[in-house]
């Protein structure tokens, strides 16, 4: 099938719009808004209010409450648990077979649901997908236009092979936003989020990495919203800290999952991450080990591919 191919709308495959919400009161009503402005026929949207101590429970019961004949929806409020139990909660409650998590303090773009269906029905080893984003400012003013590229410095034509995915996952995290579309299949086969996990997203899009079960469209497919909360969360440092020594803990769990090259390359991630720990935490040795053991990795994983370059089939 052609990706420009017109597709019949009463065959067109259930996308669950999952949203889990946590105090973005000024937020909320602008990413469901969205889900509504998207043209992709086919959807459904599930919500949960992760225990919000602001007004953003009662946003969404209005929401809801103008826009039920609209579109199916299924809204629980409950107690908190934390971003990775409320993600497996939303899909255990989705119908669709395809799931779109979102955010709820950043919206979707229209068009995005469209591009991600047509690229997993043309796709049928691929387990999920990705696409870039726009980023904006807390008033919706634009601040980049690819949250890949502009704000975190990814190189984009590594996600055009499943070498290059590999190795962008593995050592530069790039994915801005709630940019992924998935397979329920797909997440059933990887378990879905690890509860616990602060930095889950990293942990899920490893082990589907390692699958090669990832693709890639060049598409935004999201506004993803950079405001006070979520900035001061990265600029406070023991919060960083605690953030960098999980996604250590990640790295060293999920290598085994990778055959080599990557499994060294994930492994010198790792001392790569302890580095930056060790500066945050201002002691020299430890910094030096890590920055020697990570240039040392990285050279053997760079011996260990096979002779010329190495390259995977397109995704």
């Amino acid at each position: 099938m052609s990706d420009e191919m017109p597709m019949d709308a009463t065959a067109m495959p259930l996308v669950s719009v999952l949203i889990p919400a946590f105090n973005h009161e000024r937020f909320v009503q602008r990413c469901l808004d969205s889900v509504l402005e998207d043209p992709y026929p086919a959807k459904e949207l599930i919500i949960i209010d992760d225990g919000s101590t602001d007004a953003t429970a009662e946003r969404i019961a209005d929401w809801v409450a103008t826009h039920c004949m609209d579109i199916p929806i299924e809204y629980v409020r409950r107690e908190n648990r934390g971003i990775a139990a409320t993600l497996n909660e939303l899909v255990a409650r989705a119908s669709g077979e395809f799931l779109r998590p979102g955010a709820s303090d950043d919206y979707l773009l229209p068009g995005g649901l469209d591009a991600q269906v047509r690229y997993l029905l043309t796709h049928p080893g691929k387990g999920a997908v990705i696409g870039d984003s726009v980023v904006v400012d807390q008033d919706d003013r634009k601040i980049h236009e690819s949250g890949m590229r502009d704000l975190r410095g990814a190189n984009k034509r590594l996600y055009r092979s499943d070498d290059g995915i590999r190795r962008a996952i593995i050592s530069q995290w790039a994915i801005g936003g709630p940019v992924a579309m998935m397979r329920r299949s797909a997440l059933d086969t990887v378990d879905r989020w690890s509860e616990g996990l602060r930095i889950e997203d990293w942990d899920l899009f490893l082990r589907l990495a390692a699958r090669d079960a990832l693709g890639f469209i060049d598409v935004s497919v999201c506004a993803y919203r950079i405001h006070g909360t979520n900035l001061s969360k990265t600029r406070h440092t023991a919060t960083r800290i605690i953030h960098l020594v999980e996604s250590r803990q990640v790295a060293l769990r999920r290598a085994c999952l990778f055959d080599e090259p990557y499994r060294t390359l994930l492994r010198a991630q790792s001392h790569y991450i302890g580095a930056k720990i060790s500066f945050l935490q201002k002691q020299l040795w430890p910094l030096a080990f890590h920055l020697l053991a990570y240039l040392s990795l990285v050279i053997l994983s760079k011996l260990r591919f096979p002779s010329g370059n190495p390259h995977a089939e397109a995704t």
